[in-house]
């Protein structure tokens, strides 16, 4: 069985590496004010063989909302769409983007004991739009297959 916390870790590792922005794990990164990413598990799925035994695939599906807002520092200031929209595209290239010619992974998800056999854009439900909102954030969601390694 693969332990669904290490795989979660290793996704929250990767993304904040890849985007250069802070992720917190169901809630705000402590200290830190925006941008960042929320990652949040949707749903865990097994398939083939009992849960007890070694070999049973994994596949879970990760939301990551990217949270923009006003600069701490600059009295007046608000989010913006167009952040939201480049924080969303980080993250697509961060679970997606492939070498052109190895076709791997440009940024690897490293578990112990399992790999990553497939990743993909589960969903991208949007988030808010609106530029005079103080924080605007986009929500897509990303499906990781896992099988033991």
């Amino acid at each position: 069985m693969i332990d669904r916390l290490p795989v979660t870790q290793a996704v929250a590792t990767m993304l904040a590496a890849a985007s250069g922005k802070p992720v917190g794990r169901g809630a705000r990164p402590i200290g830190v004010e925006p941008p960042y990413y929320l990652l949040t598990v949707v749903s865990t799925d097994v398939s083939g063989a009992p849960l007890a035994d070694d070999s049973e695939d994994l596949s879970i599906v990760y939301q990551v909302t990217a949270v923009t807002g006003p600069a701490p520092s600059t009295a007046g200031s608000y989010a913006v769409a167009d952040q939201a929209d480049w924080l969303a595209d980080k993250a697509r290239a961060a679970f997606l983007a492939r070498d052109p010619d190895t076709g791997q992974w440009l940024h690897p998800i490293t578990v112990t004991g399992a790999r990553v056999i497939a990743r993909r854009l589960d969903s991208e439900p949007g988030g808010s739009r609106d530029d005079s909102d103080a924080i605007i954030n986009n929500v897509q969601r990303f499906r990781l297959d896992l099988t033991p390694s």
